[in-house]
């Protein structure tokens, strides 16, 4: 209830880096589990370095441990019953033995950016959700026609919606300044989808996001590969601040992301909530405008 928040402070608790997981993961993860699965974590099983990176990029997606630790029991699960079968070897837990044990990674994103931006009109976001950030693909379309103006899909609530009307407009009120055709926007219709269409998705830092994705479909001009940016826009092309900007940072880095375009008025989000061992040779950009931010994402000319 608002009175009873209002009376209390808030403390938010916010997701772990990779390099903290794999700490964590050391100390009390794969000792609890060798433990529970009555392994010897000198003899029977060793986790190398590698592995639980490989185990925390490519099978969990999460703010904290608990999948992580889920599947490192399922390793040690696999060694003991080999054990009981009469196999004592010793297993050495490499990237190559996880994905024996486990099948098929379950996420490519460091992989998918690079493969996705690779034509005009995909645009990488980042995202806040309650289990930490994530990378958001923004994907614009034109078709001829003309009569339904504006399509959205993907699930995207109103807030998000309202973004995107915004950043069109924003678009159509400098397609001169980008050499955009104006008969364009009469004889086309517009489609703005964000995939994953299963999961619901809203919230206001996705303007800027969807302003670059419109810009590129429409010049043709492809995005930046390994760029990702947050930030909501206005009518007249500034970019206000957004919340989330930890998570969003540590998401993008986990997603082979190289450069960031965050709000100017974040920085001081970056410097107080950010280490340097979280940025790491990762470049961040502060705009002002959305002008500043097509300046930073977009190809040069052809």
């Amino acid at each position: 209830p608002d009175a009873l928040r209002d009376r209390m402070e808030i403390i938010p608790l916010e997701g772990y880096t990779e390099q903290e997981k794999v700490i964590i993961a050391f100390r009390y993860l794969i000792p609890r589990q060798t433990t529970e699965n009555g392994l010897d974590a000198g003899d029977n099983i060793h986790f190398s370095d590698e592995s639980v990176r490989f185990l925390i990029r490519r099978y969990t997606r999460e703010a904290g441990v608990r999948n992580l630790e889920r599947e490192i029991g399922t390793v040690c699960r696999k060694q003991a019953r080999r054990i009981a079968e009469g196999k004592p070897e010793k297993m050495e837990v490499t990237p190559e033995v996880v994905e024996r044990e486990l099948g098929a990674p379950r996420f490519h994103t460091d992989t998918e950016i690079a493969e996705r931006t690779r034509r005009p009109g995909v645009a990488v976001g980042l995202a806040w959700t309650p289990v930490g950030g994530d990378i958001l693909f923004i994907e614009a379309g034109r078709m001829p026609g003309g009569s339904k103006g504006l399509i959205m899909t993907g699930q995207l609530g109103p807030v998000m919606q309202e973004s995107v009307q915004a950043a069109l407009t924003w678009v159509r009120g400098n397609a001169a300044h980008y050499e955009i055709d104006p008969e364009l926007f009469r004889a086309s219709d517009i489609h703005i989808h964000v995939p994953a269409g299963a999961i619901p998705k809203d919230g206001p830092s996705a303007g800027v996001t969807m302003a670059a994705a419109l810009v590129s479909m429409l010049t043709g001009r492809l995005l930046r590969a390994n760029l990702a940016m947050t930030g909501e826009i206005t009518l007249t092309g500034q970019v206000l601040p957004v919340g989330g900007i930890k998570e969003k940072v540590l998401a993008a880095k986990r997603g082979g992301v190289h450069e960031v375009i965050l709000p100017f008025e974040n920085e001081v989000n970056v410097r107080e909530d950010l280490k340097t061992e979280h940025i790491a040779d990762m470049k961040i950009d502060f705009v002002k405008t959305a002008e500043e931010a097509m300046v930073l994402a977009l190809e040069p000319k052809s």
